[in-house]
């Protein structure tokens, strides 16, 4: 099989980010990311356009009822949309059923707007890991093809570090679904993060490039899965009242994301990540199995 590059987003307003979670943000500025959320995710959409690459957008469900037409916008240019919960609640929060609710819910909603099925998911901030692995059961059985949550790195809110580092079959309790994981970049028997987020921001991109030409040269299926937020992209938003560590995470290398963005689209050519999880099923390439 080929290599494939897959840049996917998570789109979420600003003031859903975890480090967030214990802010009470006014209504005007919630009101005003949404307004940004929307004009820089359009952004986005032109930037793809312009290099002529296919992505994936994984979408808060709220986001159908609120920006429909973003929403049938991004299906309309011919990228994928997939599930990234309801409401931004890591999965930690729930019950396997509640979860189920919250993914069905999420689900439908894109679905009833884009008039396609939803088949790829990703948990907001990584969180499905070991405390939470009754979550791929829920995933199967809700339908999806294939998840993009488990980060195979050590931090300290996410990640499974054992996990493997191409795309592998994970089982929960007793059932499974594909995984396509984020890119890491190995050095000294140690997963180095490089697909995106705050160390796409903070890291030279060589960092990134090395993971991706390391990535290549890896045994088939060779994926290398990015992932972005629009909100990385508004250098100018107002900034949240963080603490000192998480302000610093959240806001550094701002500036350098659309010309970074702009050099990867212009070196590499990128798929969708249901067409890539759907071509390594259709391949019969044996992955390995990984018990969550």
């Amino acid at each position: 099989m080929e290599q494939f590059n897959v840049a996917s987003f998570d789109v979420e307003e600003h003031h859903r980010i975890e480090a967030a979670t214990a802010l009470n943000c006014s209504p005007e500025l919630k009101q005003d990311y949404a307004r940004r959320m929307e004009h820089t995710t359009r952004q986005l959409l032109d930037q793809l356009a312009d290099a002529k690459a296919k992505a994936t957008f994984y979408i808060v469900g709220q986001i159908a009822h609120t920006h429909p037409g973003l929403v049938r916008d991004i299906h309309a240019a011919g990228h994928e949309v997939g599930s990234h919960s309801w409401d931004h609640r890591r999965v930690h929060h729930f019950t396997p059923e509640s979860f189920r609710d919250d993914l069905l819910r999420s689900k439908h909603a894109l679905e009833d707007v884009i008039g396609s099925p939803v088949v790829g998911f990703r948990a907001p901030t990584f969180s499905v890991m070991r405390q939470t692995n009754w979550a791929i059961d829920v995933l199967a059985e809700c339908g999806f093809e294939y998840d993009s949550s488990i980060f195979p790195v050590r931090h300290d809110r996410y990640g499974v570090p054992d996990a493997p580092r191409s795309p592998f079959w994970v089982t929960g309790h007793s059932r499974e679904i594909l995984e396509l994981p984020p890119l890491t970049y190995r050095v000294m028997n140690f997963n180095l993060p490089v697909a995106g987020g705050g160390y796409f921001r903070l890291f030279p991109l060589g960092v990134m490039r090395a993971g991706l030409s390391q990535n290549a040269r890896s045994l088939p299926p060779a994926v290398a899965m990015l992932y972005f937020h629009p909100w990385e992209f508004d250098p100018e938003q107002p900034r949240l009242p963080l603490k000192r560590l998480a302000r610093w995470r959240t806001y550094v290398g701002m500036h350098r994301t659309t010309a970074r963005l702009n050099s990867l689209l212009r070196d590499r050519e990128f798929s969708r990540a249901v067409d890539v999880a759907r071509a390594i099923k259709a391949s019969g390439v044996e992955l390995p199995h990984f018990q969550l």
